[in-house]
């Protein structure tokens, strides 16, 4: 458990000794039962701390000699010491130098003679002690690296991977940037974990689809699974910007410099047509799954409008066909580290499954529940699979109804039309909040009160069948939870969370690398709906979801929008609603024209999965018949949707 404190703390000389004492009689070898968890029995002020430099065989700078990746390592001294191996906790990231990591924005820091003073976050002062080795990689082109970055490409993946493969005796590695004395890992067994959130846990799901031997288990932390998703939806481009903005942001001075070539590159194979290209395909991990090896634990918020539950959607269930082990954590959170929105837990968590991955402890963590599904601020459920074994897809249908716009959501098909026109001033929120009213921005369509609670898990999708009046044209399709709610203000500085002052210690400190960071608790806002998934489409891909095409204003066209994955509640008492509209403000760009648009009804459905499946919805929705029913429906004077600033360039 941590201590709380407002300041560094050192640890004694005296727990130095006791610690090198009990490290002598506590090994895995001498416990006769079977250890069930691994102690901090070493020292971290003692641990070796070294950098080698692993050759990527590829020349990504083109200055005729291969790159090599700098590599800082933290690693208990008593293991080696008494000829036992360790395995690996690794971080390869293109922050290190540029951008920091964590709430507190930690960089890597050095002494007068390069040697790693601190290691961000709180892996290495938690680990280390406990008999495992950090390794913080410097991604190509980043901070003391050679190469050039390449936004997930063979560039960034080979960096991680080059270094797994050294750790299992299949690389080489240098003891300086430029010189020519190797260094070997004779140090580890070679069993290796990634972890990482955002572009750390997206190379993590790269070098895992490669395949490669010796990594054990992943822990992408909302992660990436296929680049072209982060930057477009299906054709419809996401933040006015492509992957060479990102590359110029992390490149170090040096990479800037000698990179002109790389950045060319991506802006040719990126156009903002949204085309697919073999960039894009080189930079999908999904395809790959049925490589992956390792077990994969995955962390995503399910409000991240960073890197959205677009990317677990796919990957989740590509690596289930594949057969792979899994384990998953779902927040209501943004783009946040759990150990930022649930820290006592999520360290206990990870330490027992790194313990059973890496270290092979019998600690029953591979048989606990899959999913942790955090179902309203700070409250937690677990389901054994997911999404749960009952699930199943229902497919709902539109109707009009009394007022232009405003329709109803069954099962029955509908008939006639609505139009709407696209406004890109508007979002999802302005048109769940005007759901019971004619707008010209949107249609809306709305079930009845739900008699009883209806669970929503995994990815649902909607077609439609619209007409447009101009040659080009983006959509919209939302699912929302209409009715008051308690809910994480995902849209707001923090995304989701506060940073308090006070401090919690995770592991050992030194004077260099404190383990004591600032504790957080849940930021809530009262709502009077809430968005559970949403989809964009540019219509131009109605024929290939890989190339867009121009429209003939008039002509009918049909489309699926893939909607992102989500876990959620609708309560008895609230309703749930479809919208269907033009450019969601903020989140995609919109097109070249204005188009209204005449959704036709008897051709527009959406099939959401359920748990429980279509009875449930049925008994959900069939009226009062002697089930629980929730408070009444509000359809005025509900508190407003959330608001907050959109970025125009994120940084995953």
């Amino acid at each position: 458990m941590p201590t709380r404190t407002r300041f560094t703390t050192w640890r004694p000389l005296a727990t130095v000794l006791l610690t090198a004492l009990v490290a002598a009689l506590l090994t895995p070898a001498a416990a006769h039962a079977g250890p069930r968890e691994s102690r901090p029995v070493y020292s971290y002020a003692d641990a070796v701390r070294e950098a080698v430099w692993v050759d990527t065989r590829l020349d990504g700078d083109g200055d005729g000699r291969t790159d090599r990746v700098a590599v800082d390592i933290v690693r208990p001294r008593e293991p080696a010491a008494r000829g036992r191996k360790v395995p690996v906790i690794m971080d390869a990231s293109p922050y290190y130098s540029c951008c920091g990591r964590g709430n507190d924005s930690q960089k890597k820091t050095y002494d007068a003679d390069g040697r790693l003073v601190q290691a961000p976050l709180y892996y290495d002062n938690y680990f280390v002690p406990r008999g495992y080795a950090f390794v913080a990689v410097d991604l190509a082109g980043t901070n003391r690296s050679d190469g050039c970055v390449d936004v997930g490409g063979r560039s960034d993946v080979r960096s991680a991977k080059a270094v797994v493969d050294w750790l299992n005796g299949r690389a080489t590695a240098y003891t300086t940037r430029t010189g020519t004395t190797t260094a070997r890992a004779d140090w580890t067994n070679g069993r290796t974990g990634m972890i990482g959130k955002s572009w750390d846990g997206t190379i993590a799901n790269g070098v895992a689809a490669t395949g490669v031997k010796g990594l054990r288990t992943i822990v992408p932390i909302s992660a990436i699974s296929s680049w072209y998703d982060y930057y477009f939806s299906q054709g419809a481009p996401l933040y006015d910007s492509g992957p060479d903005w990102l590359s110029d942001y992390v490149d170090s001075p040096e990479a800037r410099a000698r990179c002109g070539a790389v950045q060319q590159r991506l802006v040719d194979g990126a156009p903002r047509t949204g085309d697919r290209t073999a960039l894009w395909a080189e930079r999908d991990y999904v395809k790959n799954a049925h490589k992956v090896r390792a077990s994969v634990f995955v962390v995503h918020g399910l409000q991240d409008l960073n890197v959205r539950t677009s990317h677990l959607g796919p990957w989740w269930d590509a690596l289930g066909r594949a057969g792979v082990e899994r384990k998953i954590w779902l927040s209501r959170t943004g783009h946040v580290d759990p150990f930022d929105f649930r820290r006592a837990d999520w360290v206990r968590t990870l330490h027992r499954w790194f313990d059973h991955e890496l270290l092979g402890y019998d600690n029953g963590v591979d048989r606990e529940p899959v999913a942790d599904v955090e179902r309203a601020p700070d409250q937690w459920v677990t389901s054994t699979a997911w999404p749960p074994k009952h699930t199943r897809t229902t497919t709902l249908r539109p109707a009009s109804g009394a007022l232009p716009g405003v329709g109803t959501l069954g099962t029955r098909t509908g008939r006639g039309t609505e139009t709407f026109t696209d406004d890109p001033r508007h979002d999802e929120d302005a048109w769940a909040a005007a759901i019971d009213t004619t707008t010209p921005d949107k249609a809306g369509f709305t079930t009845a009160p739900l008699t009883r609670d209806l669970r929503l898990a995994g990815s649902s999708e909607v077609t439609v069948t619209v007409t447009p009046s101009t040659p080009t044209a983006h959509l919209s399709a939302v699912l929302v939870d209409l009715g008051p709610d308690t809910i994480r203000d995902y849209a707001a500085s923090g995304e989701g969370i506060t940073t308090l002052t006070d401090r919690t210690c995770w592991g050992e400190s030194t004077p260099g690398d404190s383990a004591c960071f600032r504790e957080t608790k849940a930021r809530t806002a009262q709502v009077g709906h809430t968005v559970v998934s949403r989809g964009w489409a540019d219509l131009g891909t109605y024929a290939d979801p890989g190339k867009g095409v121009p429209l003939t204003p008039g002509r009918a066209y049909r489309i699926t929008l893939d909607l992102t994955a989500t876990d959620h509640v609708v309560p008895a008492g609230h309703r749930l609603a479809l919208v269907v509209a033009g450019t969601d403000s903020g989140l995609i760009d919109p097109p070249a024209d204005t188009p209204t648009l005449t959704l036709h009804l008897a051709r527009t459905s959406a099939r959401v999965p359920f748990v429980g499946g279509p009875s449930a919805f049925s008994a959900a929705t069939r009226g009062d018949q002697g089930v629980r029913t929730g408070p009444a429906d509000r359809d005025t004077a509900v508190p407003p949707g959330l608001t907050g600033p959109h970025t125009a360039h994120r940084v995953p």
